[in-house]
């Protein structure tokens, strides 16, 4: 019989990062159960907290997999409702690869990648060089351990293998380069979103145990448009995740990632890492996948998250894509687009660059400029923004001229109703909005045709 250890582990899914998880160790020898699972791929998030995050979404798997050997230890372990229903999920992935292999041999698959993944992430496997082979990545690299033994690998992810070995470094360069010369770079490849997402998961602290969890700020509640601009990317996951007429295409520089309609008609590109002002996303519409653009849309990086959220909410709808681009923009359009503004009381004023509507407490506003809605080129009929003015915001969405009313109405129905939360920032007051009586309605305005699509 096994003699019992006194520890207690509490397996559970990742809370911010849900296909990874997470081992709350408790009791006097919770270090022996730490170190099994330290030689099982856990990684120490935090004292008593230790996080498997891999790049195959295999976690569920070997959570129940690490529970089986520390059960025969004699060490108690708990696993969560929501943890085992990860775990007796049956899943496949789509459109695998190699079709005729079993669950178990694609598991096998993966785990021999995640091996290769782990050697690289922890120094053992020291990447040389890197090209794309007009389909995936492939590289070249040497163990450090091994003998010295050099390895040629294909594939990103779950997929990586090792398509060959050689006896040195050497050999295996100039192989390297006979086969990939024009796009050979020195060095390892940039992470893909799979392996930044597990580096995040392994490093970000977000257990749910009241003890071990730092204390945060509360956060406040403001109108929507002073939110904090949260996590775009992991935004951008989440509507991937759930409406499948969306496919991710992913450029080869990892600073790009595009969101693509089944019906290739409407595209969405989020650049990644930009700076607050920058423009972080472009939303654009085509009457067909080889037409020019009817309608676009620009966002900065510095948006709050949840108008972002209400754009995509919009675009997933499939409402209001098409725009007729033959007629000009009047008075009906844009009275439509901004009846919530004035509706609840934002100051409707003309001003040198066109109409404004600015927000009561002045933190916030919407122009739209008759000028460039006439202009064949102009990219942005429609300034969105919050800050001083919509020359100097501190986030901005632009429109181009025939961008749906109802689509340009949603996010005046955000702006002016919706609340959002931000970290507190002391010595500033509360923004409380008070609604006017009436607001002068708009003058009508014309445009020409829209810009054509970019290059």
């Amino acid at each position: 019989m096994t003699a019992s250890i006194d520890a207690h582990v509490r397996l559970d899914t990742r809370p911010t990062h849900p296909s990874a998880a997470q081992a709350v160790l408790t009791g006097t020898q919770a270090r022996v159960a730490s170190t099994a699972l330290e030689a099982a791929g856990w990684s120490a998030a935090a004292t008593g907290v230790m996080v498997l995050a891999r790049i195959d979404h295999e976690e569920p798997y070997w959570a129940a997999d690490a529970a089986q050997h520390l059960t025969a230890e004699g060490i108690t372990v708990e696993i969560t409702p929501r943890l085992q229903e990860a775990i007796d999920e049956e899943w496949t992935w789509p459109n695998y690869p190699m079709p005729w292999c079993t669950r178990n041999e694609i598991r096998e698959v993966s785990d021999q990648a995640q091996k290769v993944h782990d050697d690289i992430r922890n120094g053992h496997l020291l990447i040389h060089a890197h090209a794309h082979d007009g389909h995936t990545t492939v590289a070249v690299g040497t163990y450090l351990h091994q003998g010295g033994k050099s390895v040629y690998l294909h594939g990103e992810d779950h997929l990586r293998q090792i398509a060959d070995t050689f006896d040195s470094p050497a050999e295996a360069l100039v192989a390297f380069e006979n086969a990939h010369a024009a796009e050979m770079r020195p060095g390892p490849a940039p992470l893909t979103d799979t392996e930044r997402a597990a580096t995040a998961a392994r490093s970000v602290f977000d257990v749910t145990t009241a003890k071990l969890e730092p204390s945060r700020p509360e956060l406040e509640a403001v109108p929507i448009y002073l939110a904090d601009a949260g996590d775009h990317d992991a935004l951008l996951g989440t509507f991937l995740d759930t409406h499948g007429e969306f496919e991710k295409w992913r450029t080869w520089s990892d600073e790009t990632t595009h969101a693509i309609h089944e019906s290739q008609t409407l595209r969405i590109e989020r650049v990644h890492e930009t700076q607050a002002r920058e423009t972080a996303w472009t939303v654009a519409a085509y009457e067909t996948p080889v037409s020019d653009r009817m309608w676009h849309l620009t966002a900065s990086g510095a948006t709050p998250a949840p108008v972002l959220q209400n754009l995509l909410d919009h675009l997933a709808d499939g409402d209001g894509w098409d725009t007729v681009i033959g007629v000009p923009v009047g008075e009906r359009t844009v009275t439509t687009a901004t009846q919530p503004l004035t509706e609840a009381g934002w100051k409707h004023t003309l001003t040198g660059h066109g109409i404004r509507w600015t927000s009561p407490d002045g933190q916030a506003g919407v122009r739209f400029d008759p000028l460039t809605a006439q202009a064949p080129q102009s990219p942005a009929t429609w300034t969105i923004w919050a800050g001083p003015d919509p020359d100097r915001p501190t986030w901005a969405i632009t429109a181009s001229p025939h961008t749906p009313s109802s689509l340009l109405a949603d996010l005046s129905e955000t702006l002016a109703h919706e609340t959002g939360t931000r970290q507190p920032q002391p010595g500033r007051r509360d923004h409380r909005t008070r609604l006017a009586a009436s607001a002068p309605a708009a003058p009508a305005v014309t445009s020409g045709r829209p810009a054509s699509r970019s290059c």
